[in-house]
């Protein structure tokens, strides 16, 4: 494994990082998830990104049960707030913050998580009292640093303007080879700003993996075909020009001598300013495959090449 330093904090996170947000909130039994975490951990992965809304509280809970007994120093727990977790309960204001991260802290079994984050930008209430409250987070022990999740530039850049508050290390967007975008404003302000990226669904929920065929259904057990992680797929990832866009990706991998999900990871690793790749395990064998992904050299030429192929279809 190795390890890349988070934004302007001092927490060296491993550059493949473990998700739950459909994995472990419902959609893989749970003996299944708790052997994903262990394997990671076993493997170097120190950092575990979750959030209070995934399964409403569910994905928490299972990690707080996963990590007893694991040395709470040797791991970064990372969770986030502003999804409704009731009809009243959703957003960034400071009551919710407060409420939120007991809650969270609850259910993680834990006194503090490394990283605190705004799950989305809240329309609802003003920022000033989004920061001061996620100030006073900090301030209390409850949270070491704090970051953000999809935010517009606009509003990243306004919260680095505000005095007194704290600042934010880490910003979390969806960053893949089917979803580059990022990469064009907001990976380089974010670095002016000491802000470095952990970037979700690398893989495109498994679609860049080249498991799924344009000319035949899902495979059994597949995220396509599950009832609750299916739902959230891009139904336009699933279709013909766009598989047989990946499977000519998947040729460029093999020819790399690494598997697709391998080649997509460091793909994305690939950027400096990506400190942390999130993946989401089903099983223990994936979490292996893909943690190899952090130890690859891999030529510019075939990425370059793997753009050029999906650039038509995204």
């Amino acid at each position: 494994m190795k390890y890349r330093r988070l934004g302007g904090s001092d927490l060296n996170v491993s550059v493949i990082s473990l998700g739950s947000w459909l994995t472990y909130s419902g959609g893989v039994e749970k003996a299944d998830a708790i052997a994903c975490v262990r394997k990671a951990l076993d493997l170097g992965v120190n950092f575990i990104d979750t959030a209070n809304v995934y399964g409403r509280g569910a994905a928490e809970s299972l990690l707080g049960e996963a990590l007893q007994g694991v040395e709470r120093g040797s791991y970064l727990l990372a969770t986030k707030v502003f999804g409704a977790m009731s009809d009243t309960d959703e957003g960034l204001s400071r009551s919710q913050i407060f409420k939120q991260i007991d809650a969270s802290l609850a259910r993680l079994k834990t006194d503090y998580v490394d990283l605190y984050q705004c799950h989305r930008y809240d329309e609802d209430t003003p920022l000033e009292e989004t920061m001061q409250a996620l100030t006073e987070v900090v301030r209390l022990g409850k949270a070491l640093y704090i970051g953000f999740s999809e935010w517009p530039l606009d509003k990243i850049e306004a919260a680095a303007a505000l005095k007194g508050v704290a600042r934010f290390v880490s910003s979390q967007p969806q960053y893949s080879l089917l979803w580059p975008y990022p990469q064009t404003d907001i990976f380089p302000r974010c670095a002016d700003l000491g802000i470095t990226q952990i970037v979700w669904s690398p893989l495109a929920q498994g679609v860049l993996t080249g498991k799924y065929s344009p000319k035949a259904p899902p495979p059994p057990r597949s995220r396509a075909t599950s009832k609750t992680m299916g739902a959230m797929l891009p139904k336009r990832w699933l279709e013909a020009p766009v598989l047989e866009a990946v499977l000519e990706v998947k040729r460029v991998a093999e020819e790399a001598g690494v598997s697709p999900a391998q080649f997509a990871l460091a793909w994305a690793l690939r950027q400096k300013n990506v400190s942390s790749a999130i993946i989401g395990a089903s099983r223990p064998e994936q979490v292996a495959e893909n943690v190899a992904a952090a130890d690859l050299a891999i030529a510019e030429d075939y990425f370059f090449r793997a753009e050029e192929i999906l650039e038509p279809v995204r």
